[in-house]
């Protein structure tokens, strides 16, 4: 995975963020690692500090003074890279939900495809997750047929989080315009790379609930989501950012 750029925002992940890192690199010793850490109370940042002597110049850290969404994490981050020279940006959660194991599968299907953004997909074979709620299965499920009616993306797993985006997608948008944090902000950066007329491709992956630490979903990032995807739909006709 040369030249490539894995960003993992954390809060409240020591239980995770060790292993995830330490795996990471067992799969792959060319790629980097940038974690976003909103201040943890937990001291998720210090755990990462002392893995840095053992990773020098692969494995990197942004502090940030409180808890700020995972969206603006992830913006910060693909700031930060694309003032490196890396040419690909992978998105992953620290919990495991996604499995590192499926990194190298985004890297060669985005190369072998020519694409500009590779979706590791929940639905795009059936419904692939483990270890949820019938009632969050459902929601995720029927929150993808909504975003999909409202936007006219034919993107099966549209909130999806594990991504792998070529470098030229995020220097097409304009990330200071983004303006959602949770769920919807996964929604948004899909919809604004399938506007800007950008190849993507879904691949099925396994998505296994978290085993340690606590989930950040909450009401307020459902409700973001239902009605930020009706609010993004009506600015993308009348604004030109969005094209």
């Amino acid at each position: 995975m040369h030249n490539s750029l894995i960003i993992i925002p954390t809060y409240n992940e020591i239980e995770n963020i060790d292993r995830m890192i330490e795996t990471i690199f067992s799969i792959s010793k060319e790629t980097n690692i940038l974690v976003v850490d909103d201040s943890s109370p937990d001291n998720t940042s210090s755990l990462v500090k002392e893995l840095q002597k053992k990773y020098e110049d692969k494995l990197f850290l942004l502090e940030r003074k409180q808890k700020r969404g995972l969206g603006t994490a992830y913006i910060e981050g693909f700031k930060w890279g694309l003032k490196k020279s890396y040419d690909y940006f992978f998105q992953i959660d620290c919990d495991f939900s996604h499995n590192p194991n499926d990194l190298k599968r985004l890297y060669l299907e985005l190369l072998e495809n020519n694409v500009d953004l590779c979706i590791g997909s929940r639905y795009i074979s059936g419904i692939n997750v483990v270890n949820w709620p019938l009632s969050r299965v459902l929601l995720s499920y029927f929150a993808s047929f909504y975003v999909r009616f409202i936007t006219g993306m034919q993107i099966k797993d549209p909130t999806a989080g594990y991504k792998l985006y070529r470098r030229q997608v995020l220097e097409a948008i304009p990330l200071d315009n983004v303006e959602f944090v949770g769920y919807a902000f996964q929604i948004e950066m899909k919809f604004r790379t399938w506007k800007k007329k950008f190849k993507i491709i879904e691949i099925p992956i396994v998505f296994k609930d978290r085993e340690k630490g606590v989930s950040k979903l909450n009401s307020g990032i459902i409700k973001e989501a239902v009605f930020g995807v009706l609010k993004m739909k009506i600015k993308s006709i009348f604004s030109s950012g969005y094209k």
